[in-house]
């Protein structure tokens, strides 16, 4: 290996091995998807005993020298940009962000910079092995922009590949933190109801039954107010849906305060609830199994202060 941007592996196929395909011996070698490797093979940047292959499908052999030159990332089209940044925890693989919130985290249309992948494009200069050939970071879920958080971010291929699957199996911890409006019959429940694009607006998401399936849990914190006009929820997701939160929530009658989209003032709303400038929403806890080197993480992360003086006003109701 020479450095993190350009990488040669030398290896040499075990007994265990037998006769697999180049790609898949690679795979579990590298811990680089098999799509990736089938660009570099066909690019030329993989030799057996020391002939070029080119043929995904060429079969690997007890004690041959098999190796995979790595060319260094190409730029990102994303300009780094320097923005501070609460970095919960990195490492050689991964980074997590407690990111606040007005900041969008990947570049749209809409905001084509001064976004999180922006500024991880800076802080980690030099330090992204690349995504696909690419010099950025693996986003692997994203929370909106106007909610604030704890996320993981992947710095390797390997990492981008460990944290994709641990979320498609939903196989991680997440925890959110959220302030509605009203006052929920019960002390928790869970809604099981799926999601998909609104039929009425492409540009909000929407409880439907062909959707994905979205399952979010939910229990009371505390109420506010005599009677109670407000709650805050502990909100654990079993699925990561576009606007799950949002959306179930919404769907109880308990739309989260300074929701514009989804939220729904009730009659008697209080006034501190009524002039919060954005969704009441905050990330506060993700834990998962390290993609590469298996240990079991967790973090935390403490309200904001624009939350934290929005239950000081509801608790004094």
């Amino acid at each position: 290996m020479t450095d993190m941007l350009a990488t040669m592996h030398r290896l040499t196929v075990a007994e265990a091995d037998g006769t697999d395909r180049l790609d898949k011996y690679l795979a579990r070698a590298t811990g680089l998807s098999r799509m990736r490797l089938k660009g570099l093979i066909e690019a030329g940047q993989a030799t057996i005993d020391g002939a070029t292959i080119e043929d995904v499908s060429a079969r690997v052999k007890p004690g041959q020298s098999v190796t995979l030159d790595i060319p260094p990332a190409r730029p990102a089209d994303p300009k780094p940009e320097a923005i501070d940044l609460v970095i919960v925890h990195e490492d050689e693989h991964l980074v997590v962000v407690d990111k606040p919130a007005g900041l969008v985290v990947h570049p749209a249309p809409g905001n084509p910079d001064g976004t999180l992948v922006n500024a991880l494009l800076a802080h980690c200069r030099g330090r992204l092995s690349g995504i696909g050939g690419v010099e950025r970071p693996g986003i692997v879920h994203r929370i909106d922009k106007d909610t604030s958080g704890i996320l993981v971010v992947a710095k390797t291929e390997a990492a981008h590949h460990g944290l994709s699957d641990l979320f498609a199996r939903h196989d991680l911890t997440r925890g959110y933190k959220a302030v509605v409006y009203g006052n929920p019959a019960a002390n928790a429940g869970s809604v099981d109801r799926p999601l998909g694009r609104s039929r009425h607006d492409r540009k909000k998401m929407a409880i439907v039954e062909d959707g994905k399936q979205a399952i979010t849990h939910w229990q009371v914190e505390a109420r506010f107010g005599r009677p109670p006009v407000a709650a805050l929820l502990d909100c654990r997701l079993e699925t990561g849906r576009t606007h799950q939160i949002r959306v179930h929530l919404s769907s109880l009658g308990h739309g989260l305060v300074g929701d514009t989209v989804y939220g729904r003032p009730q009659k008697g709303a209080p006034a501190p609830a009524l002039a919060f400038g954005r969704q009441a929403l905050h990330a506060w806890l993700l834990g998962f199994r390290h993609p590469v080197s298996g240990n079991l993480l967790e973090f935390e992360s403490e309200l904001p202060d624009d939350m934290s003086g929005l239950l000081d006003s509801l608790e004094s109701l």
